[in-house]
């Protein structure tokens, strides 16, 4: 007959009061001092206990072992408490110190203001909560700390954007280069994602920094890599749009060239390439052909700015004459908006700055002469209406049907002004009635503005002709109860008529508008829907790089020029975030905990 085996493996209860024992998560561990052993057998656990303990506790009898035993194991859980306590209050410690990097990176400060930052927190603590002042310093915000956390942060939103990515049925890409004030020159790539739910991601794909030639192939090459890292399938990218510089837009060589030639190879159909919406109307502003209006106006405003006691003197003599206004601004070309409100200001102030330069000695007979000032009249007016299309070209999530239905009002809206302009109308047009009050309205030159008009309009039609060519696409997202079935696609012929005939898809269009609406399209729509993902991912300019441009200049500045690529890339990430977030209970979670008192609480817990 076989013996039975005895399992000795399993803790028995007999030995708390034997060998004044317990477990902690199935692990013998000795009430006494803290130790444990490697193997769950009572023969080391009674080795343990008759060569540590048994001389001190010999004398006790079972009952007196017992409540022993009990008293050790209430001191054991406070023991236990107490870390699990500074446990947390070092995972609080560690989370606040990532939130105030995130907040030094969101604001352009320089890492080493977290050491300023605490400062400010403990002296606040001292008033208000005395109590509480080791908690506040144990948070780490010296320079480096504050230069990790930012790189840990970042590297987060990363890992969340591929995690993303694997969702996506269609994006697009927004590609722009500038160079940082070290002259090291940065390409920024924007990603503009759509999933299966037709949600809109987007974000920061990737700044590369280029420290040799940014040629089309140094620049597909970057953005090459960015897509590889992401994980993300080229028959997907459905958008590309860039600034229009050669070594973006050339079809051979160029960055939109290689991208439809990498495409070709991996079969992954075609690529509808844009030209910035933003930077076209611009440009669209040089057929007025007005250079001569614009270089007199920026040497008048030369001449009263760039000497210190010019600028000096002019707002004196503002204030003397109680002027509405009491400057005149600067006209910046990278600055879209600079030129109308130069232009309008000086238009504003032209008798008082004809005062001024007559008094330092200056010839005004350009800015006394009528015909000039026809002309500064008309180029403020239309460049205001410039001015005011591209405010609205501008911002982030915009959908590039919307974008592209502001082109074509204000190219409607040009035709009306041409025809009213012929008429002597100046109804949209406040500087040249202002110019008509004091002059004969038959002096103003209508017929030539009339011109000036066309030649604009005639200048978007030339530019956007690209845009024009996609309008049937826009339509099935921007207005898909009104297309003509019978003029659509094949493709999409019958499901146009299911969804022209379903009263409350109308109903729901009606009420959520043409942005909103593709969520709500069915599953039985699956071509409305591919299409509608394509369109809503399609970037209409490349704002988004231009506004991170803006960032760098301010994040790395001469005073700041040493600033490391991996850190001036963490920062902007984190300024440029939309709609992703940090992980702050994650990362807190992730990194050892080392703060002061915690060791001592280690130390009081072995004793």
């Amino acid at each position: 007959m076989a013996k039975r085996k005895i399992d000795n493996r399993t803790f028995q209860d007999r030995w708390e009061a034997n060998y004044l024992f317990t477990t902690i998560k199935d692990k013998p561990v000795c009430l006494v001092c803290g130790a444990g052993v490697a193997v769950i057998k009572e023969y080391n656990i009674r080795r343990h206990y008759e060569t540590k303990h048994y001389e001190k506790y010999k004398d006790l009898d079972l009952k007196q072992k017992l409540q022993k035993v009990e008293e050790m194991k209430r001191s054991l859980v406070c023991r236990q408490t107490l870390f699990t306590k500074a446990k947390s209050k070092s995972e609080a410690a560690v989370k606040a110190s990532f939130i105030v990097a995130a907040e030094i990176a969101k604001s352009a400060r320089p890492f080493n203001e977290g050491e300023f930052v605490k400062k400010c927190m403990v002296k606040v603590c001292d008033i208000v909560c005395p109590d509480k002042k080791q908690e506040f310093l144990n948070v780490s915000l010296s320079r480096n700390t504050m230069a990790e956390r930012a790189c840990e942060l970042s590297t987060n939103l990363h890992e969340q954007l591929i995690k993303k990515g694997k969702d996506f049925i269609a994006y697009s890409l927004a590609v722009d280069e500038s160079s940082d004030t070290s002259d090291t020159a940065q390409l920024s790539i924007f990603i503009r994602g759509v999933d299966s739910s037709l949600c809109v991601t987007e974000e920061l794909l990737g700044l590369k920094s280029i420290h040799g030639t940014t040629t089309g192939k140094d620049i597909f090459e970057e953005v090459s890599k960015c897509i590889t890292e992401m994980s993300l399938p080229w028959d997907k990218l459905v958008g590309l749009t860039t600034d229009g510089a050669p070594a973006m837009c050339g079809q051979k060589s160029g960055l939109v060239g290689r991208i439809q030639e990498k495409m070709r190879e991996e079969d992954a159909g075609k690529i509808t390439v844009y030209h910035c919406i933003i930077h076209q109307e611009a440009l669209c502003g040089q057929a007025l052909q007005m250079e001569h209006v614009m270089s007199s106006i920026k040497g008048v405003v030369n001449f009263i700015r760039a000497k210190g006691l010019n600028h000096r003197q002019f707002k004196s003599f503002l204030e003397e004459l109680d002027s509405e206004y009491r400057d005149v601004p600067y006209h910046t070309e990278v600055r879209w908006l600079s030129s109308g409100k130069a232009l309008n200001r000086c238009f504003e102030l032209r008798e008082e700055i004809c005062q001024f330069m007559e008094n330092k000695g200056k010839d005004t007979t350009e800015l006394r002469d009528e015909k000039f000032l026809c002309e500064l009249a008309f180029l403020s007016d239309i460049v205001s209406h410039l001015d005011v299309l591209n405010l609205q070209l501008q911002g982030r999530g915009h959908v590039i049907t919307d974008m592209y239905a502001a082109v074509r009002a204000f190219k409607t809206k040009l035709r009306l002004w041409k025809t009213q302009m012929l008429q002597g109308n100046f109804g949209h047009f406040p500087c040249c009635q202002t110019m008509a009050a004091h002059i004969s309205p038959a002096m103003l030159p209508s017929a030539q503005f009339a011109e000036k008009i066309n030649a604009l309009s005639a200048e978007f039609s030339r530019r956007f002709a690209d845009f024009e060519a996609q309008k049937g696409r826009f339509e099935l997202l921007s207005n898909p109860f009104a297309i003509d079935v019978e003029s659509a696609p094949t493709s999409f012929q019958m499901e146009l008529i299911e969804l022209q005939c379903n009263d409350m898809l109308k109903s729901k269009y009606d009420s959520v508008g043409a942005a909103q609406f593709p969520c709500f399209l069915p599953d039985t729509m699956p071509q409305l829907r591919t299409q509608a993902a394509q369109m809503l991912s399609m970037f209409g300019s490349t704002y988004l790089c231009e506004q991170l441009f803006s960032m760098m200049k301010v994040n790395k500045t001469p005073h700041r020029s040493r600033l490391t690529d991996e850190h001036l890339h963490s920062v902007l990430r984190l300024s440029s975030a939309q709609s992703l977030t940090p992980d702050f209970d994650e990362l807190a979670s992730k990194k050892r905990c080392q703060v002061s008192g915690l060791d001592q609480c280690a130390e009081y817990i072995r004793a």
